[in-house]
């Protein structure tokens, strides 16, 4: 269906104005925001805007959508500047897509690493709709030098943080189904998703997507600044865990990996002889969609297919599954749930560890105690910490709140490290104050 430019404008009214209700959400961190699906919106097939995980490195933009413009330049012959009407008048396409954060599942990752401890729910399945990156990069002839498309946004960096900004090979600029979409779920897209623009590039992690986009830049040669040189790299080989890799050691997140999640049952109990439905979703990336999923309920020794949803085989969207089953005694029972994708894929039971956490894909495990009565519930005692440094606030809470440094968990080494990365990130910490620094992180948020 299309929508008038009236209509247009009327949806993005509501994009702005719409607030997402961090209290359905899973708080990962309050400033900027970002926000993590419980299990519970694994039920729904396309996800919606108030379960949809939002990560943000910097605070949201303002954006005038009468005065927004995208420009296309670089290694092109016809610079462009587009308006919205200009983006609406072409050929439309939609497609149903997961964006998924690379470190979605980083909590899971042993030995710790740093970084949002995000669980499951740092992923989505939205439908999407725009037009096609190609037939934009057509309209400005690009040239035969050309190699890579440089995404960047309305958004400003916080401080002396470097501006985001992603680059794509060509190949991928130019495939049909990488679009710029306006609109997501039927609606324009929300501003916490990247209105009035977004870069939508299915089957890759969604570091690439990038939100309020305003500019297209052709260039000649890989793009080598810091949100490409610096972040969002990992080994393309396995590492010993706990290995520290530099940069240029680690190359560009792209692909996502075949990947199950169980969001049902979420008690740790159940009674012998009666029916247990066990449900989840799983997706893939470039290797094509998910064909098959398997339930073990004996840690692996035997594995049966579950049902998947019909009507629910599209290319890059994720796929709902369910399977039942009844203990027929007492005992403990671990529930496993594997996916495979069309090239064959399937997950595997062991971590492949990197220093950043991104990729999680592990063949995921549930405990289940099958018992008359539900088991009485202990929870544990908040543990107490030191006084903070003075120098905290100046060092590291310019940029984000206390929250993210409390889900860390990390060793003395791996603090060092990580203070380090934040001052090359823009962090300012004198040098006399990095050793009170270092103890109390390391004290306080040590391994668990």
């Amino acid at each position: 269906m299309s929508h008038t430019r009236r209509n247009f404008f009327l949806l993005a009214g509501g994009a702005i104005a719409a607030a997402q209700d961090p209290k359905n959400m899973v708080v990962r961190a309050a400033r900027p925001e970002d926000l993590e699906m419980p299990l519970s919106g694994f039920a729904d097939y396309i996800t919606p805007a108030d379960h949809f995980f939002v990560r943000t490195h910097v605070y949201l933009p303002t954006v005038n959508i009468s005065e927004w413009r995208l420009k296309v330049e670089g290694s092109v012959q016809t610079p462009l500047t587009l308006a919205m009407d200009d983006l609406r008048k072409m050929p439309a396409i939609e497609l149903i897509a997961v964006t998924e954060c690379a470190g979605n599942g980083r909590g899971f990752f042993n030995p710790h690493v740093p970084g949002l401890q995000w669980g499951y729910g740092g992923v989505a399945n939205a439908r999407w709709r725009g037009v096609r990156l190609a037939e934009v990069l057509k309209r400005a002839g690009v040239r035969e030098s050309a190699v890579e498309v440089l995404f960047d946004g309305a958004d400003d960096p916080i401080g002396t943080m470097q501006d985001f900004r992603r680059s794509i090979p060509l190949k991928k600029a130019l495939h049909p189904d990488t679009i710029l979409a306006y609109e997501m779920n039927g609606e324009a897209v929300p501003l916490k998703h990247g209105f009035p623009l977004r870069v939508v590039v299915p089957g890759w992690a969604s570091d690439s997507w990038v939100k309020w986009c305003t500019s297209l830049n052709v260039l000649d040669k890989p793009w080598d600044g810091f949100w490409m040189k610096d972040a969002y790299r990992k080994p393309d080989h396995a590492v010993a865990p706990g290995t520290s890799l530099t940069p240029d050691q680690m190359v560009p997140v792209t692909s996502l990996r075949v990947k199950t999640v169980i969001a049902s049952p979420t008690a740790n109990w159940a009674k012998p002889g009666e029916p247990l439905r066990i449900a989840g979703v799983s997706w893939s990336g470039d290797a094509g969609p998910v064909t098959s999923v398997e339930v073990s309920t004996d840690a692996g020794r035997a594995w049966k297919p579950a049902r998947l949803y019909p009507g629910q085989k599209t290319q890059y969207g994720w796929r709902q599954w369910e399977f039942s089953w009844t203990p027929e005694r007492e005992a403990y029972y671990t529930i496993m749930a594997r996916a495979r994708d069309a090239a064959g894929n399937t997950q595997p039971f062991a971590q492949e560890w990197n220093p950043s956490g991104y990729g999680w894909n592990v063949v995921p495990s549930i405990g289940i105690s099958v018992q008359a009565q539900a088991p009485a519930a202990n929870p544990p005692a908040p543990p107490a910490h030191p006084e903070p440094p003075p120098n905290l606030r100046a060092s590291c809470l310019q940029c984000h709140g206390t929250d993210v440094i409390e889900q860390q968990h990390l060793t003395r080494g791996q603090w060092n490290r990580e203070i380090t990365k934040m001052m090359n990130w823009g962090a300012r910490v004198k040098p006399e104050d990095r050793e009170p620094l270092l103890n109390y992180l390391s004290s306080a948020f040590g391994p668990k």
